[in-house]
């Protein structure tokens, strides 16, 4: 049985079979109940893991019988090691690969849905905005960062650190225009500032987060332009392109 978890600051649906439990990874305890009789555990930290205690968690999650944990984590924190930004989510990679548990670390590029924040735009002027109109990233289907992390935990991919891509570069640009395609009306695309977009990501990021971030959009390096094999391995299908994402998501911008 699948046990699903949130901290229950909105309204929770989750499909049936699947059981729901209230907690907070900020209070490793309130775990204990939802962990009851698990054998793997899918472990999603919020922003960039800062505030928590994270060999706590790990005790809580062995005590209760689990013998498995996929950690999704980032790509920036094996291709910016020293970037202060990612700096928690390294500490938790090493507490996972140091625990007594089987392990598998996701290291997911920047997501498909990130799109959601031009949903308000699209839908009353169709527009959209970002800086770096031009430079392309890799960008990856939430949906395929799912399906390999279901495939981890049922094993066979212990000690194991995939990073997940989309199957080809792809700027903000053309992303508005897969979105017009999808949508089958124009929208119009508007390049922001950095300082633009700094304004607006620290409404809901941590400025180390927001800096962080600002750098691989404008400048990414060789291996963030990479389009990884990690997930046509585990899937043994390429990875969905952002147009799949965004027919699939259309509803969101009309």
């Amino acid at each position: 049985m699948v046990t699903a978890v949130s901290r229950g600051r909105r309204p929770v649906a989750v499909p049936d079979g699947v059981r729901y439990h209230r907690a907070d990874l900020e209070d490793p305890q309130s775990l204990r109940r939802a962990l009851a009789g698990a054998d793997a555990m899918f472990l999603l930290v919020e922003g960039a893991g800062a505030n928590l205690d994270g060999p706590e968690i790990l005790n809580v999650a062995i005590a209760a019988g689990v013998k498995r944990i996929v950690l999704q984590s980032s790509q920036a924190v094996g291709t910016r090691p020293g970037a202060a930004s990612h700096a928690p989510l390294r500490a938790i990679e090493d507490q996972v690969r140091q625990s007594s548990l089987g392990w598998t670390i996701l290291r997911p590029g920047g997501f498909a849905s990130n799109a959601f924040a031009w949903a308000d735009s699209a839908r009353s002027g169709r527009t959209v905005a970002a800086p770096f109109g031009d430079v392309g990233l890799p960008v990856v289907d939430p949906d395929d960062i799912a399906e390999v992390a279901a495939m981890a935990l049922q094993g066979g991919h212990d000690g194991r650190t995939y990073e997940l891509t989309g199957p080809a570069l792809s700027t903000p640009r053309q992303r508005a225009a897969d979105l017009a395609a999808a949508l089958g009306e124009p929208i119009r695309f508007i390049e922001q500032s950095p300082d633009e977009a700094r304004r607006q990501m620290l409404a809901f990021m941590p400025p180390p987060v927001v800096e962080g971030t600002l750098a691989i959009l404008g400048a990414p390096t060789g291996r963030e332009q990479r389009t990884s094999p990690d997930v046509t391995e585990v899937l043994g299908r390429p990875p969905r392109p952002f147009a799949e994402w965004a027919a699939r998501n259309i509803d969101a911008f009309r």
